[in-house]
């Protein structure tokens, strides 16, 4: 016996016709690597707001407080010299950045 198969093949649809909106759409979802604008900024707001001298907002920012608060503790003393502060607050701005750049792409694994 002679068994017999139907294949059927869906027609396809022709995609509408493309809007200059929807063209920027794609083309900024590509240059912001799919995370949307403030997923693209996030870390360059992270690192202005640590230039800010004393205060670490660039962590309070990450909403690392404790971290924000044991950088101001410890440069109490180190404000007296004059070497090793600016190695603290340049190490802060370089965290801020670093923990704000994984804060984006834990989001955008986990979305």
């Amino acid at each position: 016996m002679a068994e017999e198969y139907v294949v059927s093949i869906a027609a396809q649809e022709e995609p509408d016709s493309g809007s200059a909106i929807g063209a920027l759409g794609v083309i900024w979802y590509e240059l912001s690597g799919g995370i949307g604008p403030w997923g693209a900024l996030r870390p360059l707001f992270a690192l202005v707001l640590s230039f800010v001298p004393f205060l670490f907002l660039g962590q309070h920012f990450n909403r690392q407080h404790r971290k924000a608060f044991g950088y101001f503790v410890i440069q109490l003393p180190l404000i007296l010299s004059v070497v090793m502060w600016p190695v603290l607050w340049v190490w802060s701005i370089a965290d801020a950045w670093w923990i704000s750049s994984r804060i984006v792409a834990k989001a955008e694994n986990d979305g």
